[in-house]
């Protein structure tokens, strides 16, 4: 039996849990570990660098202390993902970063 959908994919009820399903997958893949106090935010520590992701929906905030390691992990993003890099952060959720 074949159904099919009168709603697309993101008006779905699951959608967004899905999404974030296949997020936390592929970054659990690529080495990043789970903050315990907040499930939104991802690290992963280099011998001598770190890299701190933050997540709010379909926002992303990516920091850390090697330019070298944060454009590779936005090469390996935009592969598994389309996203749209709006380089350095100015503003985030309504809130300005100086």
């Amino acid at each position: 039996m074949v159904c099919r959908l009168r709603k697309n994919l993101y008006s779905l009820k699951q959608a967004p849990r899905q999404w974030y399903k296949k997020f936390e997958s592929f970054i659990h893949k690529e080495g990043f570990q789970e903050s315990n106090i907040d499930h939104c935010c991802f690290f992963k520590r280099y011998e001598s660098s770190y890299i701190i992701l933050l997540l709010y929906v379909d926002d992303m905030l990516v920091a850390g202390s090697n330019i070298g390691e944060i454009k590779n992990l936005k090469i390996q993003l935009s592969k598994e993902f389309d996203m749209k890099d709006l380089g350095p952060t100015k503003k985030i959720l309504g809130m300005k970063i100086t």
